[in-house]
């Protein structure tokens, strides 16, 4: 989310740096699935202790017959889609590295150059609006119930670790 912020930021303000901006919104992009992708094939063992066989062989299926797909659709898709679990599915079954990040990246490039469209075009009346008194409190109510959200999220948390009577488990097998 934060190269989006501020990709369109930029471009909002400085039209003639677009292309600047995508390509490098896109290669910020590809440098965390490079670390997820890292992470995710020294993991894989682990990963296979929540899945049963069966499940096991239906997601593998899924990424070697339309992985391609999946993921220059998801990287297509906005904050806060889970973009990382698809690239961490991906790699955990081994799918081709250089096939991953090229499906990422082609994704992702068409992705920050709408945004990017739409902030030249659209984004000096957005800045004002962000300028805004109302903007302020709007930002500030949006602040307090994420922080609502992740105090609820973590209590949650807390009771079910606890095993309280009630408490539902976190991950089903």
């Amino acid at each position: 989310m934060g190269n989006d912020l501020l990709m369109l930021a930029l471009s909002a303000r400085y039209h003639q740096r677009v292309l600047y901006y995508v390509v490098m919104a896109t290669v910020g992009s590809l440098l965390g699935c490079l670390a997820t992708d890292w992470i995710s094939r020294k993991t894989e063992r682990g990963q296979k202790k929540f899945l049963s066989g069966k499940h096991l062989e239906y997601i593998r299926n899924l990424v070697e017959k339309h992985a391609g797909w999946t993921l220059v659709v998801a990287s297509l898709m906005p904050p806060p889609f889970p973009f990382t679990a698809f690239v961490a599915a991906a790699a955990a079954f081994r799918y081709p590295r250089t096939k991953l990040l090229s499906f990422v990246a082609a994704g992702r490039f068409l992705r920050f150059a709408i945004e990017a469209a739409l902030a030249t075009h659209y984004g000096r009346w957005i800045i004002k609006q962000a300028e805004s008194p109302l903007f302020d409190h709007v930002m500030i109510a949006l602040i307090v119930i994420s922080m609502g959200g992740s105090a609820f999220a973590i209590y949650q948390w807390f009771d079910v670790a606890s095993g309280k009577p009630g408490a539902r488990p976190s991950v089903v097998a």
